[in-house]
């Protein structure tokens, strides 16, 4: 997948992807956006924002960026900020590989959908690591190879055929944060078929500046380990640190 094959399958889909793909995908965009307890002037980024199908569900008191590669999903998300009246809200056509925002610009990245549809998936998280301040949240939801043996196997033999329309199916979650600063507090499976992730991490770059923690989420005794996200409740129940795959 390319840069600009990228652009032209995502303008074509624009006109037609909240009636198809926008219901397939909203329940984990309301799980994504329901669970971060965004604070009153936080700076939320959200990499591959398409037609801003996501944006009228996250509270008016932060402020929010959203960035595409696509000229057609952003005309799309232009209509719907006029018409909803989002003034919290700016976006900009910005390839997701090489972010034009200073470092530490963010405290939450958002990246729905994105991660196996991009043609470098390696310089976007590196680009979502940079822009996020220490500490701060990196959220991806996505599908990721589970490690089943015979559903990897059918995925490696799709992947060749869904990079045409867009994606990949044979990435792995080990695999996209392998080398990385993240740290994952959080994961669950979300519709459709709990085949997709919510993945909620902590940017531990720059680690012996920061203790890691989450904004606006409490914690327990005993949660950190060499300043390692070991596990954190955020009001919705308990998570501990796993293997992930």
């Amino acid at each position: 997948m390319d840069r600009d094959k990228i652009e032209r399958v995502y303008t074509t889909y624009a006109g037609f992807y909240d009636h198809v793909f926008g219901r397939v995908f909203q329940e984990g965009r309301e799980s994504a956006i329901r669970n971060l307890n965004v604070q009153p002037g936080e700076k939320v980024l959200e990499v591959g924002v398409g037609t801003g199908i996501a944006l009228p569900m996250y509270p008016n008191h932060c402020h929010i960026v959203g960035i595409d590669l696509s000229e057609g999903m952003l005309a799309k998300a232009k209509e719907r900020i006029k018409a909803l009246q989002l003034s919290h809200v700016k976006l900009y056509r910005m390839d997701a590989g090489a972010m034009e925002f200073e470092d530490n610009s963010f405290d939450t990245v958002v990246a729905a959908y994105v991660v196996t549809a991009v043609p470098d998936y390696r310089k976007v998280v590196n680009e979502m690591i940079r822009v996020c301040r220490p500490g701060g949240r990196i959220v991806m939801l996505n599908h990721f190879s589970n490690g089943n043996k015979v559903i990897n196997a059918i995925e490696r033999v799709l992947s060749p055929l869904t990079k045409h329309l867009g994606w990949r199916t044979d990435l792995s979650l080990n695999t996209v944060l392998e080398g990385t600063s993240l740290l994952v507090a959080r994961k669950q499976k979300v519709n459709p078929l709990r085949l997709w992730a919510l993945v909620e991490c902590v940017n531990g770059k720059n680690d012996q500046k920061h203790d890691g923690r989450l904004p606006g989420t409490t914690y327990s005794a005993g949660t950190y380990q060499n300043g390692g996200v070991a596990g954190y409740s955020n009001g919705n129940g308990r998570y501990s640190h796993e293997a992930v795959h």
